[in-house]
């Protein structure tokens, strides 16, 4: 991101400027007599920067870019479409894998949740089972414990059943979207 004679950028008022600290617009410089320096003004706060695009002479990079399309595509890989954050990406992936779906880990985590609460269910209701087979409750028990099995089964259907249909749009995208229709 710098010119191609490798020496800093020097900056005037005019110059359209990408700035990936404070977001991923491009803004137009302007001179800023009552400061010496050049500015530019988003939602009311003007950002100041030296004509190199530092911040101070002791800041050891700049903070401005020109806006070009080389320096948009290299920001928005260095940021991943995030200027605060830079995305911690894990790759799980195969060599041969040649189709990925990005997703928050709140996302697969809220997925991983309702699979454990659900194998949790599930193994409770075959403890019930057991004992309804070995006839170690009452009767009047187990009609009890089966009512509230049903109502139990039938709520963990229907959030299994949201998760799959949002698993299964994402999954329309690729080219396993009519496997995972099935």
């Amino acid at each position: 991101m710098r010119n191609s004679n490798s020496t800093p950028a020097t900056f005037k008022a005019g110059d359209s400027v990408l700035c990936p600290s404070v977001s991923n617009a491009a803004y137009r410089l302007f001179n800023d007599k009552e400061y010496g320096c050049l500015g530019f003004t988003l939602n009311g706060k003007t950002y100041h920067y030296r004509d190199d695009g530092k911040v101070s002479r002791d800041d050891q990079a700049p903070s401005l870019f020109f806006d070009t399309p080389a320096n948009r595509q290299a920001i928005a890989t260095l940021y991943s479409g995030n200027q605060t954050n830079q995305r911690t990406v894990i790759d799980v992936t195969e060599a041969d894998d040649n189709e990925v779906i990005i997703m928050s880990s709140f996302e697969l985590s809220d997925i991983a949740c309702d699979i454990e609460s659900a194998a949790v269910v599930i193994s409770d209701i075959g403890k019930l089972l057991a004992l309804i087979h070995y006839e170690k409750i009452e009767p009047h028990v187990a009609i009890s414990m089966a009512r509230l099995t049903h109502d139990t089964t039938e709520t963990w259907h229907e959030l299994l059943q949201s998760q799959l249909g949002s698993i299964k749009k994402t999954l329309a995208m690729t080219r396993y979207g009519k496997e995972g229709s099935q």
